[in-house]
């Protein structure tokens, strides 16, 4: 357990500092409501009004989402090989090339069909 003080206590001052902050904030901080702060913020465009269920998103966000994972993962399997490139020899290189090819022949398929147009 002795081994485990320090980061308990450095756990315990971080939430403790962050707790602190949000209570002085809103105790100590500025009410001046407005109608625009109270409005949802969405990057400096107004706000367009929804239907009760939720609105429809439009297929280039699932497809944004899907190509952001897929090279997300790719630098997740990079990281460990970077890591170990001496143990793995040119095994690891040629595997390491393959994969990278492959992620490669996806980027460029969804490039030549237009999935990184953002209009």
């Amino acid at each position: 357990m002795n081994a485990y003080a320090p980061i308990l206590v450095l756990g315990a001052l971080g939430a403790g500092f962050a707790i602190f902050s949000v209570v002085m904030a809103s105790l100590v901080g500025p009410k001046r409501y407005n109608r625009a702060k109270l409005e949802a913020y969405e990057c400096g465009i107004e706000p367009t009004p929804q239907p009760a269920g939720g609105g429809r998103f439009p297929i280039k966000y699932y497809l944004t989402a899907m190509l952001f994972i897929v090279f997300d993962i790719e630098v997740v399997f990079l990281y460990p090989w970077a890591v170990t490139f001496d143990s793995l020899g040119l095994f690891g290189l040629v595997e390491m090339l393959l994969f990278v090819l492959t992620v490669f022949v996806a980027y460029a398929y969804v490039w030549r069909r237009g999935g990184l147009e953002w209009d």
